[in-house]
């Protein structure tokens, strides 16, 4: 769940700046992706009643610290029904490394959503892990909301060697 700071958020509780206009469209645009992401996990109906399981959108808001992307990503979490999860990048790393890589995207694969707050690549190991577990879930109809204070073609710069993990940031990108 989004921390108790977050409790009773919601789209409409959100205050955007008027001097930045991307704040009154990242509004609009979470909304979207709330809609898409119902959309996505519900499926397409196909012969005698059965459903196609189609893939999960992404939505990446970024942004300096202040700006209310926690906010939004709170309130996307609300707004969307169950199944759903709401962590740190650093907790779905570490649930990753507690319960295993399959164990975790069994344990994700029916989700409407997983909402990331603190998304950042701060090392190889967790570049390739969250690439494929990503890849992974938005396959089954997952969706992923992330927030991070870093633009996206900067994700792993000055941290380690992000050009060597060019396919794996590349993959992260297509998701959102």
């Amino acid at each position: 769940s989004p921390p108790p700071t977050f409790a009773d958020v919601s789209f409409d509780t959100y205050i955007p700046d008027p001097a930045e206009p991307t704040q009154s469209a990242a509004v609009d645009i979470c909304r979207q992706f709330c809609a898409q992401a119902v959309e996505r996990r519900a499926g397409k109906k196909k012969l005698f009643g059965r459903h196609e399981v189609l893939p999960g959108v992404g939505i990446y808001l970024d942004g300096g610290f202040g700006v209310g992307k926690t906010h939004l990503l709170a309130s996307s979490y609300y707004r969307l029904p169950e199944p759903k999860a709401f962590a740190t990048f650093g907790e779905l790393t570490q649930l990753a490394s507690v319960f295993g890589f399959v164990e975790c995207i069994e344990l994700l694969a029916d989700y409407v959503v997983v909402c990331i707050d603190e998304f950042e690549l701060d090392d190889p190991g967790n570049t390739t892990l969250i690439s494929r577990l990503l890849s992974q879930i938005v396959e089954r109809g997952v969706s992923v909301a992330a927030t991070s204070n870093t633009l996206p073609e900067q994700l792993g710069e000055g941290r380690f060697a992000a050009q060597d993990f060019l396919r794996e940031i590349n993959t992260l990108a297509g998701i959102f």
